[in-house]
This record gives C-alpha cells, structure tokens and sequence, in this order.
C-alpha cells in the first residue's frame, strides 16, 4: 500500500464505542472460578494419592490452567472516571472506546493507548512553548476530556504594518474525540500548542497595531481584540479539527510593540494625543470667540470695526488657547 493511501486509511479511524460488561459482577464471578480452581486442585491432589493418578494429573493439569486464566482476566478490568475516556487497542487493532463513567470488564488482552503518556509510565506535560517534560510518574492510558488551558508563550510577529509586536494568547480547550486524538496525531497537546503558534502568527500579522485616526472602522488589534480572537479561534478550530479538539475559546492576554519601537511609537501616540487635544481646544475657543463677537453686536454693548474685531478675536484665542493663565493688562483709556 502507497503512503498516501496509508495516511488516508489511519485519518479515518471510524470512533466506536465499546459496550463492557460489568465490573462488579465479573470480579465476583472472576474470584468465585478462582475458588473453584483452587478446590479443583486441591481435589486432583486427592485423586492422585488414592491412586488415580491419570486422572489427577489431568485435573491437576486443568486446574492449573484455569487458575492462570483466571488471573489474567483481572487485567480487564478498568475504572472510568467523569469527563475520562479510555481508547482501547487489541494486537495493533483499534478495539474501541470506552466513555461512560464506572468499572468495567473486557478483553484482558486489550490495552489502552495514549501517545502522549511515555513509555516508561511518566506523563507528558506541555509546557508554554511546546515542550514535553515529566511530571510524577503514572501508568494510566486514560485520555481526558475535561476543559484545558493552554496558556501560549509570547511571540513577537510583525503586524500589517511590519511594526515588531509581542502577542501572546490563551487557548480554552477539551477533547471532542478521544480516538481521533490519540490515533490521528502523535501528540495532540504538542500538536495544539504548535498549531497555535502558526495561528496567532497568520492572524497577528493581517491587522495592524493600532491606528491613528479616530473615524475609521478598520479592526484593530488594540481596538478590535475580541474580534480578532474570535478569528482566531475559528482557523485555529480548523486546523485542530482532525484531531478530535474542540477550541471553546482563544483569548488576547499580551499585547505590546517590541522593545525596539516602544520608546518611538510612545512619542508617536503621544504626539497625536496632543494635536487631538489641540484641536479640541482651537474648535472650542473659536465657537467661544463667535458667540463673544455675535452677542456683542446683537446687544449692542459695543459696536466693533472689523479691526476691532480682529484684535479682540486674536487676543481672546491667546488666552483660550494658551498654556499658561493670562495675565490681564488693564486699558485705561480709550479702545479707540
């Protein structure tokens, strides 16, 4: 068989979920055939000092090996905990899944696999970046469905502006199909871990920082992040999605320009923030100075030539718009 056909035969392992008999009721039966093995040598023993010996070799013979039958079969049984599913394997064959919590029996000669437990019965661990360590040593073969956290490290990327930026994010997820896990990847907590280094990456680098103007919808990954998670989210469902993982949710909990343009795009956005905060003041003084001008005339308080007018507009936007309190010059005599 070609390796293409080889690959397309393994991504399809069909889930099947496996019907165990009861635990508690096969461990009784399992010691009652125990008891019983033992009576049956204990019987041949007899025969064979009564001078049947024929016979109670044979019994002898047969007892012996239902006593050692029966010792292998408590090899099938296994304890299915909430939110836990065991993925079973006979000789290299898939056999089946087992889901529902409680204590079951099947085939002593089918085991559980898990690719990301070693084989030395230390489990794997990820770490931010992707790395596998060893935690406390363990032989379980169990594949959890409980909700994770995977807390991804800090990345710098360019954004759509090629400006350096440091992102990191946080990937809820759980394992949709035990079988698809452990069978269609080698590692399926490596493999999200990876998966969501090349999302955050792909995404991060379609949308720019932040933008300088204030009327435009353009997302933003400042302005727009639970947007942009949500895009997130969706590629990253998709490329997770044939090893059985459900991405609940991809939260922004890092954002910020790269040390070497920190300090720059600092004064950058401070320098727009005070032009901003300039015109502000520039549209509120000159509305102040036409209605000064405009009431004035209306009431007739004064009557102002256009030259009069101009001085009292320039002198009125120094001091609206000036920095500093004015200083009041009194003028004795006449405006005139």
């Amino acid at each position: 068989m070609s390796d293409t056909n080889s690959k397309s035969v393994y991504l399809n392992v069909e889930e099947k979920e496996i019907v165990p008999l009861n635990g508690i009721l096969m461990l009784f039966a399992i010691i009652g055939m125990l008891i019983l093995s033992v009576g049956a040598m204990v019987g041949s023993g007899f025969l064979i000092e009564g001078g049947r010996i024929a016979l109670g070799v044979i019994g002898l013979i047969l007892s012996i090996v239902w006593f050692i039958v029966c010792c292998i079969c408590f090899g099938g049984f296994h304890v299915i905990n909430p939110n836990e599913a065991l993925v079973m394997t006979l000789f290299g064959q898939y056999y089946g899944t087992i889901r529902k919590p409680g204590f079951y029996f099947t085939n002593p000669f089918a085991g559980g696999y898990n690719p990301t437990v070693l084989g030395q019965g230390v489990s794997v661990q990820m770490t931010t970046n992707g790395t596998q360590v060893g935690t406390a040593p363990t032989f379980s073969k169990k594949v959890s469905t409980k909700v994770s956290t995977l807390n991804n490290e800090k990345q710098k990327v360019n954004d759509a502006l090629g400006n350096p930026i440091i992102i990191g994010t946080v990937v809820i997820w759980r394992v949709a199909s035990p079988t698809k896990a452990v069978f269609n990847v080698d590692n399926y907590k490596k493999f999200l871990s990876i998966q969501c280094d090349s999302t955050v990456r792909n995404v991060a680098r379609l949308y720019p920082y932040d933008t300088m103007e204030d009327d435009t919808d353009e997302l933003t990954l400042r302005g727009s992040s639970m947007a942009i998670a949500e895009s997130m989210k969706e590629e990253l469902q998709k490329r997770v999605a044939e090893a059985g993982l459900e991405i609940q949710e991809v939260r922004i909990n890092h954002l910020a320009y790269s040390d070497e343009i920190a300090s720059a795009m600092l004064q950058r956005q401070q320098a727009v923030a005070i032009i901003a905060a300039r015109q502000k003041i520039v549209e509120g003084a000159v509305s102040m100075v036409k209605m000064a001008i405009d009431q004035l005339g209306e009431e007739e308080i004064v009557v102002l030539d256009e030259e009069r007018k101009a001085a009292m507009v320039s002198n009125l936007l120094v001091v609206l718009c000036g920095n500093k309190d004015a200083q009041p010059i009194v003028n004795s005599g006449s405006i005139y």
